[in-house]
């Protein structure tokens, strides 16, 4: 063995059987170090590469064998720098492990630019799309459309179609999928003339999500009849004459009774979604194809650039409020004539209010974008994680989003995760909340309601108690393979 080769064991053996830091350490301390343990590992490899190229330079030579006995003096200066060079990183590296154990509100600082531009550039897998520019290429496809909604649907006695609301995940600025993000947007739907819309509280129906109906009832238009308005009182007139004179009122077209069909609504919009795309200016670079759906009007958009999934929820909203009732999917077999109460306007305005606040290299989005990501196949769902998330950043400062922290706010996000799912207790981030921003609008029974328990079922239910933790566990691995080998 030579001296190269001998002298860079020892050195490895002392780096492969250092003490471990103590278990005391938190979520984010242990992440760190294993982090750091992760990119030393690296380092010696390529060095333990270099010295092999080394030997096999020297093997070549009748001399070699005698190597360890017979150094010239430039190589055995040179052969000392290296040692020295090796074993300054390895206490080098003991300092920095040191501090991150003893230190406690400084230690974001010792997790460096270089540490954060390896984890968060080379071993995460962000999404492949550009979500900014797929919201605009969606909003600018809906104004298009609400322009020809208003045309065609101005003297009907279809819903007032008003113009769409970006929500959902990508309009708030994340996504839990790499590619096929579904860009969803919410159109609200107010009564045509002579019809009203109020709305009905399932009697079955708890929280957390309540389901409620939209009853339609004809109003008297006598009075705009007199004022030579183009249209006849359904109330008032006879049948026949409306018949010869005029379109079916909204009873006779998108409802099944007194109540507004959401199945029927889809295919309506489905009709109109084909019936405008051709006179559209993205009709002539753009291919459309209709999804199916039984709630809500998908399709999908394709040029030889890019692709865009859209999802069009319609709704009706509570008063001037951010809550809706919507055709967003419920429960299986959920009667056609239910509509769930949607919070999906509320949660989007309030990511737009973190937005503006948060500074330039704030990763809050990307804490929720890996999270939600990470639990994709495992059972918990995106939105248990969004609702963590939301809490957390209605509670600590924007500016503790920075890059820096990093770390540390994934500790916060398993913690409190594994805190809510051990207390079977996570309380909805809208219902009842105190501390939202003055912007977001809610209905007063809603503002002052008890916060309903997203994780209730857990309470009721041991094996799902027992499930969630498995699947807790699950995600804790994939977070820590993630950060250390890459997706």
């Amino acid at each position: 063995m030579d001296a190269i080769t001998f002298f860079f064991m020892l050195l490895e053996s002392l780096i492969q059987y250092v003490q471990p830091v103590g278990d005391v350490l938190d979520e984010e301390k242990h992440l760190r170090m294993e982090l750091r343990g992760k990119r030393l590992e690296r380092k010696r490899i390529r060095l333990e590469q270099q010295v092999e190229l080394i030997n096999l330079k020297q093997s070549g030579g009748a001399w070699g064998d005698l190597l360890c006995f017979a150094l010239q003096p430039g190589q055995v200066w040179a052969f000392a720098g290296l040692l020295v060079l090796l074993l300054g990183l390895y206490f080098f590296w003991r300092k920095r492990s040191d501090e991150a154990e003893n230190s406690s509100e400084g230690d974001e600082d010792h997790f460096s630019d270089n540490d954060l531009k390896w984890l968060l550039d080379e071993r995460i897998q962000w999404p492949v799309q550009d979500l900014q520019r797929g919201c605009q290429w969606t909003t600018n496809l809906m104004d298009n459309y609400a322009v020809y909604f208003g045309h065609i649907l101005s003297n009907s006695f279809y819903p007032v179609l008003q113009r769409a609301i970006g929500v959902g995940s990508a309009f708030e600025g994340w996504s839990p999928r790499e590619e096929d993000v579904v860009y969803r947007v919410l159109i609200p739907m107010t009564p045509p003339r002579g019809h009203s819309f109020h709305l009905e509280l399932d009697s079955a129906g708890q929280r957390p999500v309540r389901n409620f109906r939209v009853r339609v009832q004809l109003e008297c238009t006598c009075r705009r009849e007199q004022q030579a308005e183009d249209m006849l009182c359904f109330l008032h007139q006879p049948e026949e004459e409306l018949r010869r004179n005029q379109g079916p009122s909204l009873l006779h077209t998108l409802c099944t009774g007194s109540y507004l069909d959401v199945q029927k609504t889809a295919r309506w919009f489905y009709q109109l979604v084909r019936a405008i795309w051709p006179a559209l200016p993205q009709s002539h670079n753009w291919h459309l194809v209709l999804l199916p759906s039984t709630r809500s009007c998908q399709f999908k958009v394709t040029n030889r650039e890019a692709s865009f999934r859209i999802e069009m929820l319609f709704g009706v909203r509570r008063g001037d409020s951010d809550i809706f009732v919507s055709s967003q999917q419920g429960y299986a077999g959920t009667p056609s004539t239910l509509w769930l109460e949607s919070y999906d306007v509320a949660e989007m305005k309030f990511f737009k209010h973190i937005a503006r606040q948060a500074p330039p290299d704030s990763l809050h989005l990307r804490c929720l974008q890996l999270f939600t990501h990470l639990q994709l196949g495992i059972g918990l769902s995106t939105y248990t994680m969004k609702t963590i998330v939301m809490h957390l950043l209605n509670t600590i400062p924007v500016s503790r989003w920075r890059r820096r922290y990093f770390l540390r706010r994934l500790g916060d996000i398993n913690v409190n995760l594994r805190r809510c799912l051990e207390e079977k207790c996570l309380k909805h981030f809208i219902i009842g909340n105190k501390r939202l921003p003055q912007e977001i609008r809610l209905p007063l029974d809603i503002a002052s309601a008890e916060p309903s328990n997203l994780f209730h079922h857990l309470a009721w239910y041991p094996v799902a108690h027992s499930q969630a933790m498995s699947e807790y566990r699950d995600l804790r691995r994939r977070l820590t393979s993630v950060l250390l080998n890459g997706c």
